[in-house]
């Protein structure tokens, strides 16, 4: 069988039309995803019932055919793995239990194989379900990301707490960031050995970091990640998205080593196309076109086409899609990438 499209991408190959997938493609703006959600009576209990996260993961790619599918979970799974108290509270988004510096050392004998076992049958199964020719992508938080939510026990506009946290208790922060690591690459390599053929990392929060704490908080720790899941599966294929990051992005991804860089939506279009020299880029649509719609939407797609396509591209959104995205605007932007 000839390699799937988006992997032939993450080897450095140039391929026309470029294969598309949109982050958060499985989400509330799609009429059969709400019925689910609603059936399955939470969100933790949607990305932890196998059936139900394959039919979600599944759901985009039989309206629209995606190149790829990413396993439908949240990074915040390896917190709630850990025992934080994980809990997503309707219009207020997730908390837990906020993390003290005494209690960090102890999370590096916590097991969370057992917690996570449902999310890697939810990829057998995918695997099994999918199209051939259909990439799937499996994912985890970057520890940055992640640990500014079990700092703060939520999500905070600038996270604040988490900053302040890294000042006064470094020494225990920066242990919190390699216990993070650590398990997120176990935790990916279990994925890739489950079926996933390659990997994204997403750090949402990496843009608020200085230049050294973005060197420490957020490059090295990724890079570790990647070090040690190549350590066991050496082909592993895996795509780094940190949100923010501008013109830091070309020493992170000589930090990371990551096959290809996620783009936001705010990363020139010249400034990427100097990225994809050293290989692949993904993204970077703004999601608000996709709400918008119409010749906005299209000319946008088309300027990053046009930019970006003749070398390594993942075409995809410079964030996830919002829930107010009407689904036949992803119909035409589809479309419009593919030259249909």
């Amino acid at each position: 069988m000839q390699k799937r499209k988006l992997m032939r991408v993450l080897e450095g190959e140039t391929v026309s039309p470029p294969p598309i997938w949109l982050m958060r493609q499985a989400g509330r703006y799609l009429p059969e995803y709400r019925a689910v959600r609603e059936k399955a009576g939470g969100f933790l209990n949607l990305c932890y019932t196998p059936d139900l996260a394959t039919e979600v993961t599944l759901q985009p790619i039989r309206r629209y055919r995606f190149d790829a599918a990413i396993l439908f979970s949240d990074i915040l799974i390896l917190p709630d793995a850990l025992k934080r108290g994980v809990r997503f509270e309707k219009g207020e988004g997730p908390r837990m239990e906020p993390i003290s510096a005494s209690e960090i050392e102890a999370l590096a004998d916590k097991p969370v194989t057992e917690t996570l076992k449902p999310v890697l049958e939810a990829i057998q199964r995918i695997r099994e379900a999918l199209p051939r020719e259909t990439t799937l992508i499996g994912f985890c938080g970057a520890p940055w990301t992640v640990a500014t939510y079990m700092i703060a026990g939520r999500g905070t506009p600038d996270q604040a707490p988490a900053r302040l946290f890294a000042y006064r208790y470094r020494k225990e922060f920066l242990i919190l960031l390699d216990i993070l690591a650590d398990l997120s690459a176990e935790y990916l390599i279990r994925q890739l050995e489950a079926g996933a053929d390659t990997v994204q990392i997403f750090d949402s929060w990496a843009g608020i970091l200085g230049e050294q704490d973005f060197y420490d908080f957020a490059a090295k720790p990724v890079a570790r990640i990647i070090e040690r899941v190549r350590t066991v599966r050496p082909d592993a294929k895996v795509i780094a998205f940190a949100k923010g990051a501008g013109l830091q992005l070309k020493t992170y991804r000589q930090i990371t080593k990551a096959d290809a860089i996620g783009l936001d939506w705010t990363v020139p279009l010249e400034f990427a196309s100097e990225l994809q020299k050293d290989g692949a880029v993904q993204g970077n649509l703004d999601p608000l076109s996709v709400v918008a719609g119409g010749t906005a939407m299209r000319d946008r797609a088309q300027a990053i086409l046009d930019v970006l396509g003749n070398g390594p591209l993942i075409f995809n959104l410079g964030h996830g899609i919002t829930p107010e995205a009407d689904p036949e605007h992803v119909t035409d932007l589809v479309n419009t990438v593919r030259g249909g």
